[in-house]
């Protein structure tokens, strides 16, 4: 990096709703911002965003590209990079496979990535009829032929709240995983059927019909919500000694989004909270204004 690379005055990693909501945010302090992001984050996957405040209904691709030009409208700079890693001495060093960036503030957007099973015909159902996130797309379940799969606990109390929510046709498949007496009795009399095994093929053309399992069993349904949990992608930070929770998974922070280490800031699900596109855009309004503040008082 030479002398004469530029010191923004916040790096964004990760262009979500709390990513794009923050550079908007600052841009129109005329800040001097640069987002980086790597492509592919969950948001995009969504094909169909019905509870975003103002958006009868969008897909998740189109709300991103809606902010990415929004964004740059207010002249924030976007480059599609990956960081590998971030450091701070009096000012924040932000590396990426391709340049290195500085920076007086720092918001992490970067999301994380759900854990799929190796399903054949995954890609034609998903976001269609294949989902993972109850309070996104649950409701496109409510009187459908369901099946809640996945390799824990939280499946069976999945399968229990979409019951109670969305549909009485529900089955419950669970691999690699049995069920604790009392939760497998629960589950007993609220007649919901329990598989095991691998699932292996997604069945049916344009409408899902049913799951096959590695061993040529067919269970029949018309949707499927999936549990097998997810990662934060925060390898960039893993250097950094940031306050975590009781599981040392998420990253705490305050009521402006700062995180333990002054001057970065942690928005959407990479903090405790739920994960939803119009949170993490609060969010991300909520820490831009912050630093603004603080900028202000330098």
């Amino acid at each position: 990096m030479t002398k004469e690379a530029p010191v923004y005055d916040c790096l964004i990693i990760g262009a979500g709703p709390g990513g794009l909501q923050a550079a908007i945010h600052l841009a129109r302090y005329n800040r001097r911002v640069l987002l980086i992001d790597r492509g592919g984050g969950r948001t995009t996957h969504a094909a169909h965003i019905v509870n975003y405040l103002g958006l009868p209904e969008v897909s998740g691709r189109d709300l991103i590209d809606t902010g990415l030009a929004q964004a740059r409208s207010f002249g924030v700079t976007v480059i599609r990079e990956t960081v590998t890693l971030l450091e701070k001495h009096d000012i924040f060093t932000i590396q990426t496979s391709k340049n290195n960036y500085q920076s007086r503030f720092v918001i992490a957007s970067a999301g994380a990535v759900d854990h799929q099973p190796r399903v054949k015909n995954l890609g034609r159902f998903f976001g269609h009829s294949y989902f993972t996130c109850v309070d996104c797309d649950g409701h496109l379940t409510t009187g459908r032929k369901l099946l809640v799969m996945g390799n824990s606990i939280n499946a069976a109390r999945l399968s229990l709240g979409m019951k109670q929510m969305y549909t009485n046709d529900i089955a419950l498949l669970l691999c690699d995983y049995n069920l604790p007496p009392d939760y497998a009795e629960v589950i007993r009399e609220e007649n919901i059927p329990v598989y095991s095994g691998e699932p292996a093929i997604l069945l049916g053309e344009s409408d899902l019909e049913g799951l096959e399992l590695a061993d040529g069993r067919t269970i029949p349904c018309e949707v499927i919500m999936s549990t097998f949990g997810w990662h934060l992608n925060d390898d960039f930070l893993k250097e950094l000694p940031l306050d975590r929770d009781h599981e040392q998974f998420k990253i705490l922070t305050s009521t402006t989004c700062e995180s333990s280490l002054s001057g970065l800031y942690v928005v959407g699900a990479m903090k405790p909270g739920h994960s939803q596109a119009i949170i993490a855009a609060g969010q991300g309004a909520v820490a831009a204004i912050d630093i603004n503040h603080r900028l202000l008082e330098l």
